[in-house]
């Protein structure tokens, strides 16, 4: 059920408000469930202001808030490749991903060598809050977000970056 783990967001972000507190603002952007949609639109409600939610799709608002987010949550049980991640990037947003796919093979964790995002490894509310935590806590290194935002925005995800990528692991293959 729900290859992008949204059915997982409404208690990801209830949860996160509960034990992180009121230190961060979420925003999401989309369609699907009604169920969802609904439950979704109910917690505007009981929010104070850090919540919205915008059911629908809008390619304009979308590229407005990759620029404007500081993080960008993808929670996803598969991800064959993932643009989104890759979108926000270029716009300096750091994405909060989970390990599979072409998240995993597109975002490395800020915590190893030359990261420069926040990855998680199970499709549940607990991972998910503990990566928000995370988030969180790099938001309060405000160098450490400029350096991860200036390397984001200078990868090279081009087909022309993957076609020099593969051609040069063909050549070291036949060189021997």
């Amino acid at each position: 059920m729900g290859e992008k783990g949204a059915d997982l967001l409404p208690q990801a972000i209830s949860d996160s408000f509960y034990y992180i507190g009121r230190k961060m603002n979420f925003l999401i952007l989309g369609s699907g469930s009604p169920g969802l949609e609904a439950k979704l639109a109910a917690m505007r409600g009981l929010t104070r202001g850090d919540f919205n939610v915008y059911i629908g799709y809008d390619e304009g608002l979308s590229h407005r808030i990759y620029a404007g987010a500081d993080f960008i949550l993808m929670p996803s049980r598969v991800e064959p490749c993932g643009l989104n991640q890759m979108y926000a990037m270029r716009y300096g947003t750091i994405p909060i991903v989970r390990n599979t796919g072409g998240l995993k093979d597109t975002v490395i964790d800020y915590g190893d060598t030359g990261g420069y995002g926040i990855r998680f490894n199970a499709p549940t509310v607990g991972d998910i809050t503990q990566a928000i935590w995370r988030a969180v806590e790099l938001y309060r290194q405000p160098e450490s977000v400029a350096a991860i935002r200036k390397h984001i925005m200078e990868l090279d995800f081009s087909w022309e970056s993957s076609v020099r990528q593969y051609l040069e692991l063909y050549s070291g293959m036949t060189a021997g």
